[in-house]
């Protein structure tokens, strides 16, 4: 059985439809293989990155670009990066003082995207005097892989692509919007004061449908640990995000990682009033909240719990450097100073690039809704984008 759509969620092509199809059969096996029920962190695994089916492994357009038509934008969503190049200049004048810090000339970034991130920092650093400073991405989609390989192909050899992580490494890393793609686990607390764990089944029509069974022993205890129990209560846990932190603490030699994302502090995270959790799912950019609705056709995500993050980067021995909100960030940066040289006498053009700046800063957009979180080793002295209004405090 197809199951309906969300509503005003655009049709798909017939050949989207036939890769959505083929995404769920494998997601039908491999709840089947496993005994007719999947953890919901195995089963968005899967959705988003499964060879050739997920939405992160197959070949379709996920990111906009900023010169796309913006009645019909490609892809599914839009990032920071594909806003406006001041996004890029501004992070990289932050990636410049860790480079300078540390004395290191290397710049690692994880789902480098459409490359528009890559491109941006390599040329604002480019004009900050370091010029030499390699460029290494980790990135999981082949399709978006290609992309960047074509736009940073005037970089040379300056920029190399890793398939996976670093034994070693130092300098600085760069993470946008990565966090949020990693899979979550999904919790309920029942009425007796248990925890369980939601996971996916099949209906008679081999529909996907909610199951939630008793949570494994160190789940439960995870969730017990971070807030009181509510009868009812539903959110995520992203332990593998918590992992990947946690791994960094053993490869990041020296340096600082920048971690960009839209999340909370845990008190805001796991409010009681947030009781459904924060699941989101972008189609077409359409968002909704139905992650069974066009496998591998559409990115699933979920909030950042920041604390966690920090928690975690303690635990491996890292320091936690900074927490703020982007708007605060980027104008600590420098984003005003570099949206001061534009030449305001051509009104269009400024207009042009006032608009999604203001997007990117305004609390009712990008604004509050994205965090900066650094984490790092052998950062002595402040970071810039951290000089005002850190919120370390209320991690």
């Amino acid at each position: 059985m197809q199951r309906p759509a969300p509503a005003n969620l655009p049709p798909l092509s017939a050949a989207a439809q036939e890769h959505s199809d083929a995404a769920a059969r494998h997601l039908q096996k491999a709840i089947t293989a496993n005994g007719g029920w999947l953890p919901f962190d195995h089963w968005m695994a899967e959705a988003l990155y499964a060879p050739g089916l997920g939405y992160y492994a197959a070949g379709t357009i996920k990111l906009a670009d900023a010169n796309d038509d913006a009645k019909t934008p490609a892809g599914d969503f839009v990032t920071a990066p594909q806003l406006t190049p001041l996004f890029a200049r501004t992070l990289a004048r932050q990636a410049a003082q860790i480079l300078r810090q540390t004395q290191t000339q290397a710049v690692l970034e994880f789902g480098a995207g459409t490359g528009a991130l890559a491109e941006g920092v390599l040329r604002e650093l480019d004009a900050l005097g370091l010029e030499q400073t390699q460029y290494f991405i980790l990135e999981v989609s082949a399709d978006l892989r290609t992309r960047q390989t074509e736009r940073l192909a005037p970089f040379g050899s300056r920029v190399q692509w890793l398939d996976a992580l670093p034994n070693a490494f130092a300098g600085c890393v760069l993470a946008n919007e990565v966090l949020d793609a990693m899979p979550v686990s999904i919790f309920r607390w029942n009425e007796d004061g248990t925890v369980l764990e939601r996971g996916v089944a099949l209906d008679a029509d081999q529909g996907f449908i909610w199951d939630d069974r008793p949570a494994p022993a160190a789940l439960s205890a995870a969730v017990s640990a971070r807030m009181p129990g509510l009868a009812g209560y539903v959110s995520e846990i992203n332990l593998q995000g918590e992992a990947w932190i946690s791994a960094m603490g053993s490869w990041l030699e020296r340096g600082a990682a920048l971690l960009v994302d839209y999340g909370f502090p845990r008190n805001e995270y796991y409010h009681p009033q947030r009781a459904g959790g924060t699941l989101m799912c972008h189609l077409q950019h359409h968002a909704h909240g139905d992650p069974f609705t066009a496998p591998g056709l559409q990115d699933i995500t979920a909030h950042v719990d920041f604390t966690a993050m920090a928690d975690a980067a303690l635990d491996a021995g890292l320091q936690v450097l900074g927490y703020t909100s982007q708007a605060r960030f980027l104008m600590n940066a420098g984003l005003m100073d570099l949206l001061a040289q534009l030449n305001p006498s051509d009104a269009q053009q400024y207009a042009q690039a006032v608009a999604p700046v203001q997007k990117l800063l305004s609390e009712a957009e990008m604004g509050e809704l994205f965090k900066v979180l650094a984490v790092g080793r052998g950062i002595t002295e402040p970071l810039m984008g951290f000089s005002r209004g850190d919120r370390l405090g209320k991690l």
